[in-house]
């Protein structure tokens, strides 16, 4: 017997997977369906170790995680099975329910640092870092752990939102396409949120979540961009 995946938000299910499966060909996605809803959260840990999440329209199964390839080439080629389960492929924890939103952004900040970050990396690249070379790995992994927004709520102690987070909204396209020449009055809403130990940010396609580490920064980079 067939076991459908039951979405109908093949569009949106096929723009997350296949932004996913470009960064990590062979990545896993939990589909966790709401039939009172009648919807379904896609989530998939990138490569860089953040959380992602979009949610489609169709009530797909309960909690089951498969290949995010094999299901890609299924919604390309118009059927509805889902691929073989591989649930005790995921390892990661989910945040808790229950988010609440400490500060509003707008997606010109988001494009302002990603792009602030670009040009770090092609500086380092070609000069290195105060006159250092500098190995791509750890340039890399410096400049995902930088602190790219510190915001501070009302009601509690500053929230870092370091460059790992920002990269997984944009290379995972939730802040929409945009043309280069717009992002800068690009003025629509990105949340940063927390759930207990979890910060995220939730832009207009997807939210991005990373459990919050004391002393994740590396200040390698020297470039602080700062919202």
């Amino acid at each position: 017997m067939t076991v459908s995946h039951g979405l109908t938000g093949v569009e949106d299910a096929g723009a997350f997977l296949a932004r996913l499966t470009r960064l990590d060909p062979r990545a896993l996605v939990r589909l966790r369906g709401d039939e009172t809803l009648g919807r379904t959260t896609l989530w998939a840990r990138l490569p860089w170790r953040v959380l992602v999440a979009r949610t489609v329209a169709g009530a797909g199964p309960r909690d089951t995680t498969v290949a995010a390839a094999e299901l890609l080439a299924e919604l390309a080629r118009g059927g509805v099975a889902l691929p073989p389960e591989r649930d005790r492929e995921w390892r990661w924890a989910l945040p808790p329910v229950g988010a609440r939103v400490v500060e509003r952004l707008v997606a010109a900040d988001l494009w302002r640092v990603a792009t602030a970050a670009a040009q770090t990396v092609r500086a380092a690249a070609a000069g290195g870092v105060r006159g250092r070379l500098v190995g791509q790995r750890l340039l890399r992994e410096a400049l995902l752990d930088h602190v790219a927004i510190v915001v501070t709520p009302e009601d509690g102690a500053p929230v870092e939102v370091p460059q790992r987070l920002v990269q997984a909204i944009v290379r995972m396209g939730f802040l929409g396409s945009v043309p280069e020449a717009d992002q800068a009055d690009d003025d629509r809403p990105v949340h940063v949120r927390l759930a207990g130990r979890w910060v995220g940010l939730s832009a207009p396609y997807g939210i991005a979540w990373l459990p919050a580490v004391d002393n994740l920064v590396t200040r390698l980079v020297s470039a602080h961009t700062k919202v």
